[in-house]
């Protein structure tokens, strides 16, 4: 598990760690950790794929020829803007969100168990049905290696990484071997949720403002669009625990699982999440930038 020791994560791994016969592994920077009794946790940089790979080795070394119940990819990570990197040179939030769990997804399928379940956090910004920041189209280079900055950049980054995630997903579940062992893939998106860390690298006065949307204007919206009414990460972790669990799964034929006031719902996604050459593409390009074929 990836993003388990903060925000709706860690809320989730409070609820999973007391799962009786359950063993956890989680990746983390650093291992002076506060986890659950029982929860091993691996050192694991998402801004670096090289310690992706470490991880994931060190992850399949633990395994000792076990098989992964359950893959839950939640980590996430929002910027004031697009202009930080990551190890590879790539935009910080891109690499970590998107191409570092991808590549962990790669390299840890072999290793999932018949009937097991993969795990994708997105978000609804990737959708323009729901959110003025969310992307229209896909342009995997450009995100990978921006041009532009400015204003907003870093939000917007954020939901281009959170269509990459649902892109992935789908991706996932139609591949043979996913289909073979019979798993199921998940894009869960928790819904607007406050109390996390995202964006915490911005302004005292942008969080600031943040804030008083959060408790004010989407309130008023909320009230018309139900996506705006504003979750506490407490149920969104534990939502999040219940999908890992299998014990909340999405109906047939579909992947896409988005909380809403806190309630699961199964929308369709947006059109470019939904498009086959776009998950193609994707694929095929973010191969290339981990070096896998």
């Amino acid at each position: 598990m990836t993003g388990a020791t903060a925000g709706l994560g860690a809320h989730a791994l409070q609820l999973l760690a007391v799962q009786p016969g359950v063993q956890i592994i989680i990746g983390a920077r650093g291992s002076e950790r506060t986890v659950p009794r029982g929860v091993e946790v691996i050192p694991l940089d998402l801004a670096s794929l090289a310690s992706v790979r470490d991880f994931a080795e060190a992850v399949i070394r633990r395994l000792g020829g076990a098989r992964i119940g359950s893959l839950v990819l939640n980590a996430g990570m929002q910027t004031s803007s697009n202009e930080k990197r990551s190890a590879e040179g790539y935009e910080l939030t891109f690499a970590v969100n998107h191409l570092a769990h991808y590549l962990l997804a790669r390299l840890l399928l072999p290793h999932m168990s018949d009937g097991g379940r993969m795990v994708i956090t997105t978000s609804e910004t990737h959708d323009p049905a729901v959110s003025p920041i969310a992307p229209r189209t896909l342009e995997p280079q450009v995100l990978a290696r921006p041009s532009k900055s400015g204003f907003g950049s870093g939000i917007r980054a954020y939901a281009a990484s959170k269509l990459c995630n649902l892109l992935t997903a789908q991706s996932f579940a139609v591949l043979g071997e996913a289909k073979a062992c019979r798993f199921t893939v998940v894009a869960f998106s928790p819904g607007l949720t406050g109390g996390t860390a995202l964006g915490r690298d911005s302004s005292f006065v942008a969080r600031s403002v943040v804030t008083f949307l959060m408790h004010t204007v989407f309130r008023v919206i909320g009230l018309f669009r139900p996506e705006y009414v504003i979750g506490t990460p407490e149920r969104s972790g534990e939502m999040l625990a219940e999908v890992a669990l299998g014990t909340i799964t999405p109906p047939h034929g579909r992947i896409y699982l988005s909380l809403v006031k806190g309630k699961p719902t199964f929308p369709d996604p947006s059109k470019t999440a939904r498009s086959r050459q776009a998950q193609a593409q994707l694929w095929s390009e973010s191969a290339a930038m981990v070096d896998l074929d």
